[in-house]
């Protein structure tokens, strides 16, 4: 994660975007959208700027709309990378916000769904988000993830992904560029029982799902597109 690209484009936090609320869940406070009764829930795990990112809240809404119970904790304990903090750089914030540690700090979080009667749980994660997502993939903590622009996901990850996967890459990403996309496509090609979908979108950067110029056309699609492909697989693996 120790390119730019995880920090451009910074988005502007707030604390009152979205359709939903925050309350607390599994010891974290958590943005959450959608219907109490719904049986099939989905945990967006965010970038370093958080959950109050308001496009994230916004996808967030979108899979609420889907039927899942959407929940975006969080696990920066109201702490987010700020870009405007000099003394505070992404090497020196990230040690206060380990990946491992957010990976432990999950797991409350989908036994407090379960304890409201959810049944199935999948989960996403966005640039720093995907390393917990696919931590949860590999110990089966849920049924289904998706990785949008990954970061500090390596070979070795992917080749312990027990349950369905998607990973959604961009085509100028130097954080996880296409020829390690590609590495990952590979592996789960080896791996018949773990259903799996990679793909590389054209002329985009990292982060592009939830850091998109919405004043873009092109920037907006390629999101919207990608936003599509999460949904549908968050659909036929999460039920």
């Amino acid at each position: 994660m120790s390119g730019h690209q995880c920090t451009e484009n910074p988005p502007k936090l707030d604390p009152n975007s979205g359709s939903g609320h925050v309350e607390k869940l599994g010891g974290l406070d958590s943005y959450v959208s959608g219907s109490t009764h719904s049986k099939l829930a989905v945990v967006l795990v965010s970038h370093v700027f958080g959950y109050e990112t308001p496009q994230l809240r916004k996808l967030a809404d979108k899979v609420a709309e889907a039927g899942f119970y959407a929940v975006v904790p969080d696990f920066f304990h109201g702490d987010p990378y700020n870009p405007a903090n000099e003394d505070r750089p992404l090497p020196i914030w990230i040690k206060d916000h380990p990946q491992d540690k957010a990976f432990e700090d999950s797991k409350p979080v989908v036994d407090a769904l379960k304890n409201k009667g959810i049944t199935t749980v999948g989960a996403a994660g966005f640039c720093w988000g995907a390393k917990v997502a696919v931590e949860l993939a590999k110990q089966e903590l849920v049924k289904a993830v998706v990785l949008l622009h990954p970061s500090r996901v390596t070979v070795d990850d992917i080749k312990g992904v027990k349950v369905p996967i998607s990973v959604l890459g961009a085509e100028y990403d130097q954080v996880t560029p296409p020829k390690l996309v590609q590495q990952f496509q590979n592996v789960l090609a080896t791996k018949p029982e773990v259903k799996s979908f990679v793909k590389i979108f054209p002329r985009v950067k990292h982060g592009w799902t939830v850091r998109y110029d919405p004043n873009d056309p092109s920037e907006v699609e390629a999101a919207k597109e990608a936003h599509k492909d999460m949904l549908v697989w968050l659909i036929n693996h999460v039920k």
